[in-house]
């Protein structure tokens, strides 16, 4: 049977006996907690003077007050937090933006009031795109890149945009189609690759500042382009034709180049050697002047012994520079004794070696040589005789 049935003892699990079976009275119940609450910050002699009862039993007003300020300040003790280095703290008061505070130790006042949140502003973040882009000339190509960005403004990336990241992808696809649309396969594929990613982030930027995004582009890397996959045969071919072109291209730059140098460098040979010449004619011309110059000066000074010495000099000059041997052999001498080895060793270095066959001629032995007559010119009496050296 149970314990609040009729019939039952009376009495409840906890060994009191429940003299009414109505519910609690709602106000008794209150009551005991006031007295317990006065009990724990009451008045010590008016409770040891008077007997613990609800009607003496009254709440001090100064203890309240100073209950009340121990939980003010432990409230206000919530409004302190830590920023993080690489994060922004945006404070809001009652949901409306406040300011926004750098690192270290903040206080707001605590919540429900106030609230802060924590951005990473440092944080490189990525995001890949993915599509198929229609070229100028009128071909598809299939484009895949990353765009990495961070927050550059805590407060524009919280409150100006709902979603943020979203928007970014939307505005680099946007940039991208516009760039590939303006562009020729040829450049999208091969040489344009690095002008088509610096015009897509700087129309992403762009488009990013023109909605207060907070967001900021740091990169955005082309991971692949190519064209679709039924026309990637063909494309290859063309591909590979086109690298033979620039390695053609390339030997022939640089047969230019070799044949371009040799003949500067023969120019320049033949211009200093040119230049040589000059100065050495020159410089011998100078040279015969002053000796012609110095010659003239003795022979103002004596005219005979000039005139013969040059005369000697000259016939010294051309017998020293021939082979040929002149002998008279009208003094009637037949033998004759000739160094042919310091003869041949003497001329060697001047002209080539006189042959044998000349010097036989000289040692073959020979009649004497009959003198012709030979009509002589008449003298001239009446003309003067010029003396010869």
């Amino acid at each position: 049977m149970a314990w609040n049935e009729p019939g039952g003892n009376g009495k409840d699990p906890w060994g009191h006996r429940n003299n009414d079976q109505g519910p609690p009275d709602l106000d008794e119940l209150l009551k005991k907690l006031q007295n317990k609450v006065v009990s724990l910050f009451g008045n010590s002699k008016k409770r040891n003077s008077e007997p613990e009862t609800p009607d003496n039993l009254e709440l001090d007003p100064r203890l309240m007050g100073i209950a009340l300020f121990v939980v003010f300040f432990i409230w206000l003790l919530f409004g302190f937090y830590t920023i993080q280095p690489a994060f922004k703290g945006v404070e809001t008061r009652f949901g409306r933006y406040t300011e926004t505070t750098n690192q270290g130790l903040n206080w707001h006042i605590p919540y429900p009031i106030e609230s802060v949140v924590k951005v990473n502003v440092e944080e490189i973040r990525a995001v890949p795109h993915q599509a198929l882009m229609l070229t100028q000339d009128e071909n598809i190509v299939e484009i895949a890149l990353v765009v990495q960005y961070q927050i550059d403004d805590a407060k524009d990336y919280l409150f100006n945009v709902k979603d943020p990241d979203s928007t970014l992808q939307q505005a680099t696809e946007s940039a991208l189609r516009e760039v590939v649309g303006m562009s020729k396969m040829d450049e999208v594929l091969t040489s344009g690759r690095d002008k088509v990613t610096e015009d897509t982030k700087k129309l992403t930027q762009e488009i990013l500042n023109r909605y207060t995004t907070g967001l900021i582009v740091r990169s955005v890397n082309m991971q692949n382009a190519q064209p679709p996959d039924q026309v990637q045969t063909a494309f290859a071919d063309a591909i590979k034709a086109r690298e033979d072109e620039e390695r053609s291209k390339n030997k022939a730059e640089a047969y230019r180049n070799e044949v371009t140098q040799k003949a500067g460098g023969a120019a320049d040979q033949i211009v200093q050697e040119a230049e040589a010449y000059r100065s050495q004619v020159i410089e011998k011309a100078n040279g015969e002047t002053r000796r012609f110059l110095s010659v003239l000066q003795a022979y103002k000074l004596a005219p005979e012994v000039t005139r013969k010495r040059l005369y000697l000099e000259t016939l010294e000059s051309v017998f020293t520079q021939t082979s040929k041997l002149m002998i008279d052999l009208k003094q009637g001498n037949p033998l004759l004794f000739l160094p042919l080895d310091k003869m041949i060793g003497a001329n060697a270095g001047v002209e080539d070696k006189a042959s044998l066959s000349d010097l036989d001629m000289f040692m073959r032995p020979s009649a004497p040589l009959e003198e012709e007559e030979t009509p002589r010119p008449t003298r001239d009496t009446n003309r003067p005789v010029r003396s010869t050296p």
